[in-house]
């Protein structure tokens, strides 16, 4: 995954040079160069990959996934955003694993299964952050899967999505499907 990283972050430097005008240029290399896990384009890849295809033919789509996620970053500053907020995580996701899978040359049904597969993650991103954010949502009565299901419901809850995300890769050779297998295993056990 790291080896991955490092080619996404040499594809987006190369992809926004210093041009004219130069501030917005400086700016923006600011932003998508400030580092990072990269998890979207690393996705994309990773799905290209699982399905038989050359990582090298998904590397435009995993540079514009997280030019889409700095941008996202970005506007987090900026009100009304709330349902941009729910939906972008799941959703960016989503579109990282399929466009990945759909250039690797995958059939229709791989497709499908890396779309229910980055579903099941991008709802367990939001479980694990709503069990992991329990005590400071509890006090301001906001609605999340702690509060509907319980603290330990929502655990059982999550793990049942990794259990259903890693089951749709399981079609998939599991050398090359690791990398995704990882990544739903790191969403669940992560502690920020």
């Amino acid at each position: 995954m790291l080896t991955k990283a490092d080619r996404v972050n040499a594809a987006l430097d190369q992809s926004i040079p210093l041009a004219h005008p130069i501030k917005i240029h400086e700016a923006m290399r600011y932003s998508l160069l400030a580092g990072g896990k990269r998890v979207r384009p690393v996705l994309c890849l990773a799905a290209c990959e699982m399905v038989g295809g050359d990582e090298s033919l998904a590397l435009p789509m995993a540079c514009a996934t997280e030019m889409i996620h700095t941008m996202s970053l970005i506007h987090d500053d900026l009100p009304d955003l709330e349902y941009i907020h729910i939906h972008k995580t799941a959703r960016l996701l989503e579109a990282a694993v399929v466009c990945g899978a759909i250039l690797g040359g995958a059939d229709d049904e791989s497709v499908e299964r890396a779309r229910r597969y980055s579903r099941c993650v991008g709802l367990l991103f939001q479980v694990v952050d709503d069990i992991l954010d329990a005590g400071k949502d509890l006090a301001s009565d906001k609605a999340t899967y702690p509060k509907l299901l319980g603290l330990e419901g929502a655990r059982r809850f999550a793990a049942e999505l990794v259990d259903r995300a890693n089951g749709e890769l399981a079609g998939f050779d599991p050398a090359k499907a690791a990398p995704l297998y990882h990544f739903a295993n790191y969403i669940a056990t992560r502690q920020n």
